[in-house]
């Protein structure tokens, strides 16, 4: 059984036992989220209003940052040139279960 879950804009397919990484959540090491499910696929399917019945249950594992992403702008012509970068807070969470 698997369910499509959707956390900070984007949506993931998920089973119990994967492990991935989604944008920063709030929660310690351990706690325990209960996310909404938009799909339930498997055996049987369940989507919509059904779907809002399932939960899917995860387990924040640990929270970190993603590798530097460089970011240049350059205009001919008139020596405009910028460097700058960024790095993006992920949270990775395992999830334990779907439950409904």
């Amino acid at each position: 059984m698997f369910a499509i879950i959707q956390t900070g804009g984007k949506q993931y397919r998920v089973q119990e036992g994967d492990v991935i990484h989604v944008e920063s959540l709030q929660g310690e090491a351990g706690d325990r989220l209960d996310l909404q499910a938009l799909f339930v696929g498997g055996e049987q399917t369940v989507f919509g209003e059904g779907a809002g019945k399932f939960t899917v249950q995860a387990e924040v594992v640990e929270h970190g940052r993603g590798p530097k992403i460089y970011i240049r702008k350059y205009k001919s012509g008139i020596q405009y040139r910028r460097r700058t970068g960024h790095r993006q807070d992920f949270t990775t969470i395992k999830i334990l279960g779907i439950q409904g």
